[in-house]
């Protein structure tokens, strides 16, 4: 089978990956959650004219200039609006926060000269100052959060302003990851002769999450046919949205795992891609749910799940914005020519004093190398053929999650 290029292997990875369904929960289980449908607000805030300082609720015309005399007639703080309305000669005492009475059209500071209920005008006034018209910030009907939007910190205090006490939300995916190995042994073991300690899992974990899927542990399954298909089989009971094996993919143990897919009825749509690190990655479906077969190196298991599983989370959680943005920069040091592969390569960055972002790939970028990876801040994408490049030349960056 040729190799698939990149682009159309994100492409039959997305393809069908329909937003899952919606559900309603409480506001303050909705940090990082995607909004299923857009949300208007239910109120105008301010609902009445409210003043922006602690001072005096006066009519612009009466307060025109400095050392114009004024009678306090009553008081406004916040919450407690002032039941009469301010007429010719008149004021009222007023706190940040505090309906504007009628008949005042603006707040003069309160820096006065007070005299019992006479007050002296230190400030002219000026009609509309210190005062926040109704509606300034939104009025009823206002749709100001959108169907995608993935929600910050921000939009939740916005949607309880706008009076909503739960949102309509995309069901989180469930992403099911089940690692393949008999040399594989867990952290904390000191490993036997030919074994490895198990790390790729716990990057794709905490990736999925971070992309606010829920995960599945279905643990390290033996090199067997049986133990693959057991897990694979634990995914489907599981309800998981999206299954991810580890290893097993590469030549030479390439066909166990796609045999053990395939025995469980899914259909593969390719098996190798065109790219440098992750070349032996598999892609299938089995009903609704998607299956990755990520390979087995660290590196090229992480650089493959950020590149085709993080898309097709966002894409099932209703994202608006599914696919990695590009940024723009300069290389930091020369790269060589490439081959028929998109390489990605693992890239610190920098700033130029001009702003301008510096990639500078790491020495060593082969796809066994943790240390490397975690001091990476970016991939450095160079598409298939590229030519040499030398130390300034323009160069595109995918930047990883800080």
């Amino acid at each position: 089978m040729a190799l698939m290029p990149v682009s159309d292997a994100l492409a039959a990875v997305l393809a069908g990956a329909e937003p899952l369904p919606e559900e309603m929960i409480p506001l303050d289980e909705a940090y990082h959650r995607v909004l299923a449908r857009d949300v208007a607000a239910r109120r105008t805030q301010p609902p009445e004219a409210m003043s922006a300082m602690d001072g005096y609720a006066v009519r612009a015309a009466d307060a025109a200039r400095v050392d114009a005399q004024l009678t306090m007639i009553g008081e406004v703080a916040a919450g407690r609006p002032f039941a009469g309305a301010v007429g010719a000669g008149e004021a009222v005492r007023i706190f940040t926060g505090g309906v504007v009475p009628a008949g005042a059209d603006a707040v003069v500071i309160q820096d006065t000269v007070a005299e019992g209920k006479r007050i002296t005008i230190k400030e002219a006034a000026i009609a509309g100052r210190h005062i926040r018209p109704a509606g300034v910030d939104f009025r009823e009907g206002d749709v100001l959060l959108r169907k995608g939007t993935r929600l910050t910190e921000r939009d939740l205090a916005l949607a309880a302003g706008m009076n909503h006490p739960d949102l309509p939300i995309r069901r989180r995916p469930k992403v099911a990851i089940l690692a393949t190995g008999d040399e594989l042994v867990m952290p904390g073991t000191t490993p036997g002769p030919g074994q490895i300690v198990y790390s790729n899992g716990y990057a794709l974990h905490a990736l999925a999450r971070q992309e606010g899927a829920d995960t599945i542990d279905l643990g390290v399954a033996a090199d067997t046919l049986e133990a693959t298909t057991a897990g694979i089989r634990r995914a489907r009971e599981s309800g998981a949205d999206i299954l991810i094996t580890i290893g097993g993919a590469s030549v030479g143990d390439h066909d166990l795992v796609q045999q053990a897919l395939k025995t469980e009825g899914i259909a593969m749509a390719f098996w190798k891609i065109a790219m440098r690190p992750g070349k032996p990655m598999m892609h299938g479906r089995l009903g609704a749910m998607g299956v990755i077969g990520l390979p087995g190196n660290p590196v090229s298991s992480y650089v493959c799940g950020f590149l085709f599983m993080v898309p097709l989370i966002r894409a099932l959680s209703g994202r608006a914005a599914i696919h990695h943005r590009r940024e723009r920069a300069v290389l930091g040091r020369d790269v060589g020519a490439n081959d028929q592969r998109e390489d990605y390569l693992r890239a610190r960055l920098e700033r130029r004093d001009d702003g301008m972002l510096v990639a500078l790939p790491v020495n060593h970028q082969d796809s066994s190398l943790l240390a490397n990876l975690a001091a990476a801040q970016a991939l450095l994408v160079r598409a298939p053929f590229a030519p040499k490049a030398e130390a300034g030349a323009p160069c595109e960056v995918l930047r990883l999650p800080a």
